[in-house]
């Protein structure tokens, strides 16, 4: 879990790059600036679809080369489950199964429009039970490296 919150840090320059791109671009081609996204949702739409294709670009290909920068500080590798790298297409398949961390408050949020603290509190709360419930599993891995066949190992 320390990995993965030294990962969110990491990213949050690399989504600031991209969601500046972005609105420089939106508004060369449109004129629409950041502060229109409530007047305009298909702004905030392109965002997340460009955020949602930045960083599976990032994690796909960083899991295919062995580990991210994050993991690499930690010392954790990624392999399938013969111990072998990952392919491009599992490492895909690995990104897209771990938006399955965020299903839930995504839907509890759409169901119960909560405000912004309170889908922080929720988000983090389910966050907390999926990394528990990964120690019922027998390897204790998470789901999304079960779903993708991958396991994390040390690279001590």
């Amino acid at each position: 879990m320390a990995c993965w919150l030294y990962e969110g840090m990491l990213l949050f320059g690399v989504m600031v790059s991209s969601g500046l791109a972005y609105f420089i671009a939106a508004y060369w081609l449109t004129g629409l600036a950041p502060g229109d996204m409530n007047i305009h949702p298909q702004l905030k739409s392109g965002l997340q679809a460009i955020s949602f294709f930045v960083l599976g670009l990032y994690f796909t290909w960083m899991w295919h080369r062995g580990q991210t920068l994050a993991m690499k500080t930690w010392r954790i590798g990624i392999v399938d489950k013969e111990g072998r790298p990952i392919s491009r297409k599992i490492a895909f398949k690995r990104y897209v199964a771990s938006w399955l961390w965020f299903i839930p408050p995504f839907a509890a949020s759409a169901a119960l429009h909560p405000s912004a603290i309170e889908l922080s509190m929720l988000t983090l709360g389910w966050v907390a039970v999926w990394a528990l419930l990964s120690r019922l599993h027998p390897q204790k891995q998470f789901l999304h490296d079960v779903l993708a066949g991958t396991r994390l190992i040390s690279m001590r």
